[in-house]
């Protein structure tokens, strides 16, 4: 049986933003594949939320993930909405 050979990733570079541009228009051209992004679509400057670090209390947190269940939704933007309506 053959030795197997480890590809020498050392050696090897990285592919350009234009080189996957260009990838994926031939694609494209040639089988009619359209690309679509993956992820959510980034946000202009006045949605962007800021990353913190906050200590609530556990029953805080409790009644946000269980109201966060109930609707189908991550406890994090309950905690937001909640904030929001006590700062209006």
């Amino acid at each position: 049986m053959p030795k197997k050979v480890e590809f020498p990733f050392e050696k090897a570079r990285r592919i350009t933003p234009e080189e996957v541009m260009a990838a994926e228009t031939a694609i494209q051209e040639q089988f009619g594949i359209n690309y679509s992004r993956v992820g959510r679509p980034p946000k202009n400057e006045t949605e962007k939320y800021q990353a913190v670090s906050i200590r609530l209390h556990p029953q805080v947190i409790a009644w946000a993930k269980a109201e966060a269940e109930k609707r189908g939704v991550g406890y994090q933007t309950i905690i937001n909405e909640a904030l929001l309506k006590l700062s209006v």
